[in-house]
């Protein structure tokens, strides 16, 4: 099974609010988080988050456990009815789920605007109430539209949201994907087009989620595509090339150095790692994540 099919997967739980999200309720889950939640003491300059969907061996209030020890201040992709388990570990939502139709029916397809208008002004005060602040969407596939087609789609549909985002101060990110590999047919695969919609729209409101891994498969020279455009860019995701797994020295990307040029720019938002650990003990698993997390911290 592909690593898009897993994440659409998650999502399409996400959307329909189911509490179990595919995790794995064995009796040792909980142990795994306890025992690895060890205090450790960060650099202070980045904010580490982790994604839900690629831990999900976990069960979230575990997932929340490891992550308090590891220093680790939010969860990325929870969607509402899981916020009150955040909370109880006053860990931030870094980016909320849940207001989207899918991964491949998005901003980019006039037909969906009327039920992602509906879905999207729903879910802005959902975020807004909590007291969080990011809310992802996805540009879908083009099925045949230009990207300049698609471009103008997504600017008259996000348009009719964006003033309310504003008024109730939540950030749209939509996220870049690659359609290479992960994602075939997908608009936003490339961070021209991602950029120009930004331009289009020029609302603080609207930002891309930057995904490493996908950028790094897309088109490459992502410090100097981050030192030139980080304006645009509210979030990060990281994974490794290829593979989607950890982010150590057997892939290609140098976490370290992406890490400092997002500091450089004086990037005040969140990293999450989003990589699916390629060990079969879960406590290997767990290690890897505070690895990762480490390799960030600079």
């Amino acid at each position: 099974m592909s690593n898009a099919i897993d994440r659409r997967r998650f999502l399409c739980h996400s959307i329909a609010g189911a509490a179990g999200l595919t995790v794995l309720s064995t009796a040792g889950t909980s142990s795994y988080a306890d025992d690895d939640a060890t205090p450790s003491t960060l650099k202070g300059n980045i904010n580490h988050s982790v994604a839900r969907w690629t831990f999900d061996f976990l069960s979230l209030e575990a997932l929340c456990r490891l992550a308090a020890g590891l220093g680790i201040s939010a969860i990325d992709l929870v969607g509402p009815k899981e916020w009150p388990v955040l909370k109880r570990y006053s860990l931030d939502s870094s980016m909320c789920n849940g207001a989207e139709l899918s991964l491949e029916d998005g901003w980019g397809d006039a037909r969906f605007h009327s039920e992602l208008v509906d879905r999207y002004l729903e879910h802005i005060d959902l975020v807004s109430e909590a007291g969080y602040t990011n809310l992802i969407c996805f540009s879908g596939n083009a099925r045949g539209m230009t990207p300049e087609q698609g471009l103008d789609n997504a600017e008259r549909g996000l348009k009719k949201i964006l003033s309310h985002a504003e008024e109730k101060r939540v950030v749209l990110q939509m996220e870049l994907f690659n359609s290479k590999i992960d994602h075939p047919d997908y608009l936003c695969d490339n961070s021209a087009w991602g950029i120009e919609l930004c331009r289009r729209l020029d609302s603080p409101n609207f930002k891309l989620l930057y995904d490493i891994y996908h950028m790094q498969i897309s088109e490459g020279d992502i410090i100097r595509t981050i030192r030139d455009h980080h304006e645009y860019f509210g979030h990060y995701h990281t994974a490794g090339v290829p593979g989607r797994n950890e982010i150590d020295d057997s892939q290609e990307l140098n976490y370290p150095a992406i890490c400092r040029a997002i500091r450089a720019t004086g990037f005040q938002g969140y990293i999450a790692q989003e990589f699916l650990p390629d060990r079969s003990d879960n406590q290997e698993r767990i290690a890897s994540l505070r690895e990762a997390i480490h390799l960030c911290d600079v």
